[in-house]
């Protein structure tokens, strides 16, 4: 099981001028140390409109950033926003191919349908997401391989184009597709590509079977590209401190709440929820949160995670002792030293995670406890679970 970064770039609290300024250059400090401390890749999602959630809105920009300052580390854009109105599928192409030219061939692409505020604010009927994602994870690596690129549909009239630069990785960069339900990892396998789970607060067991979902249907895959990718990876959220106390010290189980509550309100998920019991709707991202359910209570063997967002949600004040002591039962929240951490990861890699995809620059978490847990991670799981 590979090492990898999961990057929203992400403060809960901007304090003072300049503060977007200074975010990024910690988001590359963060990567140049990450590439020192062995990780294999460093994955950057792209958001709009976010506001503290994600300052990722040119994910390709801070990639090619990080690129240029880093030796070995890949980077992995996860995901490129695929519906036709967030980028035509020949800029798409043409962008990526040029960061893999600059990276000298160290780039992961993933593709995504995002979901309703983001659909909202670039006005995209979300019936057609899918289809569109569809079609240009099938269009892009035609254009990364042909040396003039013809296509016809009901959305495209493209004749004898020559799409370029072409990518520096023959026949092209590894394919990722994000996935956060089973019909989105059976879709990445369809596709023959690697499924990224971008899910949370889902149990081993659940993320077990969304694996099996998709090891099921890739052996049946009409590949979008020249090769099938069969690879998974999950994000969860990583802290990591010399002791348990330290982690909890320095705020980590309210990052991860604080995230959760954060993802919930700007991906519209209790909305989400009431629009999944209408089974003649499609609905994306409906993963996003694993045990989110809309009027409903928490179940008994969540240890109150749940309840604690809510908690959070109306103002009250929790210390990280009691954020810690119910979200440290959660599979998904790795919080703590490094043995505790190396014991929740090896369930990842039990269940046949390809790559973890270490979510470490959360909420409020200051930089330099950040950077620790990087180089801790680095220090420990890295050599473990990927010796190189």
């Amino acid at each position: 099981m590979k090492i990898d970064v999961f990057c929203e770039v992400e403060k809960a609290a901007l304090e003072g001028p300049g503060g977007e300024h200074r975010l990024l250059k910690e988001t590359l400090a963060q990567a140049q140390l990450a590439d020192q401390a062995g990780f294999d890749c460093w994955w950057e999602v792209e958001h709009h409109g976010a506001v503290e959630m994600s300052y990722s809105s040119a994910p390709d920009l801070m990639l090619t950033a990080i690129a240029a300052r880093t030796q070995r580390m890949r980077v992995g854009h996860s995901a490129v926003l695929a519906p036709h109105r967030f980028s035509h599928p020949i800029r798409i192409a043409e962008r990526a191919a040029t960061l893999d030219l600059l990276s000298d061939g160290r780039l992961e692409v993933g593709f995504a349908r995002s979901t309703t505020p983001e659909w909202r604010l670039f006005q995209i009927p979300p019936e057609d997401t899918r289809a569109q994602l569809e079609e240009t994870m099938r269009m892009v690596p035609r254009m990364w391989t042909e040396e003039r690129f013809t296509y016809e549909s009901p959305n495209f009239s493209i004749n004898n184009a020559p799409i370029i630069p072409k990518p520096y990785q023959k026949p092209h960069p590894p394919m990722w597709q994000a996935s956060s339900s089973p019909d989105s990892f059976a879709m990445a396998a369809r596709c023959g590509v690697g499924a990224l789970g971008v899910t949370l607060l889902t149990p081993i067991e659940g993320m077990a079977a969304l694996l099996q979902t998709y090891r099921d249907a890739i052996k049946d895959a009409e590949p979008a590209g020249k090769f099938v990718n069969n690879q998974a990876g999950v994000f969860t959220f990583v802290h990591c401190a010399e002791t348990t106390k330290k982690a909890i010290e320095n705020g980590a189980a309210q990052a991860a709440a604080w995230y959760i509550n954060t993802m919930v309100r700007f991906f519209e998920l209790e909305q989400m929820m009431r629009d999944l019991e209408d089974r003649t709707k499609d609905v994306a991202g409906s993963g996003l949160v694993g045990q989110i359910q809309s009027d409903t209570p928490p179940a008994e063997d969540d240890g109150g995670a749940l309840r604690l967002i809510g908690r959070l949600a109306h103002g009250e004040d929790i210390s990280g002792e009691e954020a810690y002591e119910i979200l440290g039962k959660q599979d998904s929240i790795i919080i703590g030293d490094p043995e505790t951490c190396l014991k929740k990861m090896k369930h990842y890699r039990d269940i046949g995670v390809d790559r973890l995809l270490c979510f470490q620059q959360v909420g409020g978490l200051s930089h330099e406890a950040i950077m620790e847990s990087i180089r801790l991670v680095g220090k420990h799981a890295v050599p473990y679970f990927s010796p190189k």
